[in-house]
């Protein structure tokens, strides 16, 4: 039995990787992309990819992928169901005496006056850990690497003790773990505690504990969201980002807007939030881009050199700003979140926005970016086809 499942092992389909970034509820448009991809490649077909990286919430999305990877259509259909029925109740506890007593907490904590053994953070998560159980079948992903579906599943989180960026992974025998320049990579069965640690988003969740390191949200100290990838074997990337930035309309906006007060706290947290999120993510897409346009210009004995940089990389984004998109729907937040926001110094809506984009998990606001990823990733179909037109 073993050598069967060793010879089936290297015979792995194809070494795409899809790298799906955190950004909280925006995540949703991640599921958007995906639900269209569902719709383009063969009903019923197994995973198109065999790597799956995932920060944040992006990294529950690539579980769910994981635990259906025998049945890809099947797979997203889950994942959307997941998202559409999605209550802010579901992630964190909403009522007021909960969060008064978070915010009660973490003041005390400026005296260092608290329970050492509880993570200190503006809102209670544990709602979360019981979805992640209910939707979650962790005993499929070594199935799925047995039948080879999937070559590794990975997830990042940040160790507050050593400030490394560490990745669990979970994949076939012959990957090895790594370590380096405040990053490694650990080998693991993954479970509810790597997705609570990769999306504890520092602040607002609480830090998670596994074995005897807390972490935190995996985009934070994430020099490179694709390296995992690379380490892992990947020689083609699909990147699925949750920033409309890429877009060259945006890149020749003026400014606008001048700013007559200084930044209030929910303004500073939003763009905390983006520069975690969203910027290492574009800035590892554009030195990639740079690499592989230089290597192609280098004599065929010279470019075999870097054989180990992927050859093929597709990225889709918002074509809209998210952030906007949240502005409209604020109003669907739990009135004592909104409260909470407003508190940290948002005085009008649109300064809260951006902070609010990641917590907004309300199903007007989720349904509204999975319709915009669907949207995005129909009129890039011949794209995507392309990239998956050479898979076995």
């Amino acid at each position: 039995m073993l050598e069967r499942k060793t010879m089936k092992r290297k015979h792995m389909p194809n070494n795409n990787a899809l790298i799906l970034s955190g950004g909280g509820a925006r995540a949703a448009y991640q599921v958007g992309v995906l639900s269209a991809m569902g719709k383009m490649l063969p009903r019923h077909s197994q995973l198109p990819f065999s790597i799956l990286c995932g920060t944040s919430a992006g990294a529950l999305n690539a579980t769910m992928l994981a635990s259906y990877a025998g049945n890809f259509s099947r797979a997203v259909s889950s994942l959307a169901f997941v998202w559409r029925h999605l209550t802010p109740d579901q992630i964190y506890t909403v009522g007021r005496w909960p969060i008064a007593t978070s915010l009660t907490k973490t003041l005390l904590s400026l005296f260092h006056i608290h329970n050492h053994d509880r993570s200190i953070a503006l809102m209670d998560n544990t709602p979360l850990s019981q979805l992640l159980t209910n939707y979650l079948d962790f005993s499929k992903i070594n199935t799925a690497i047995d039948n080879n579906q999937l070559k590794a599943l990975a997830i990042t989180a940040m160790s507050y003790s050593t400030g490394e960026s560490t990745t669990f992974f979970q994949g076939v025998d012959n990957l090895q773990p790594w370590k380096g320049n405040r990053r490694k990579g650990i080998r693991a069965n993954l479970g509810v505690d790597h997705l609570l640690a990769s999306s504890a988003i520092p602040t607002i969740f609480p830090a998670h504990k596994i074995q005897n390191h807390y972490y935190g949200d995996g985009a934070i100290r994430q020099k490179s969201a694709i390296y995992p990838a690379l380490k892992l074997g990947a020689d083609k990337l699909f990147i699925i980002g949750v920033s409309g930035n890429r877009s060259p309309k945006q890149w020749a906006a003026p400014d606008t807007e001048i700013e007559t007060s200084a930044p209030s706290m929910a303004q500073i947290l939003g763009q905390l939030l983006n520069s975690a999120f969203i910027d290492n993510l574009e800035d590892d897409i554009s030195q990639l881009e740079i690499m592989n346009n230089l290597i192609k210009d280098l004599p065929q004995e010279k470019r075999a050199l870097h054989q180990n940089l992927p050859t093929e990389t597709l990225i889709i984004s918002p074509s809209e700003e998210l952030n906007e998109i949240a502005h409209h729907h604020l109003s669907t937040l739990p009135k004592n979140i909104r409260v909470l926001l407003k508190a940290a110094g948002g005085s009008t809506s649109e300064k809260i926005s951006s902070a609010a984009s990641y917590l907004l998990f309300t199903p007007e606001y989720c349904r509204a970016l999975m319709d915009l990823g669907y949207k995005d990733a129909m009129w890039e179909k011949d794209r995507i086809l392309a990239f998956f037109e050479n898979n076995a």
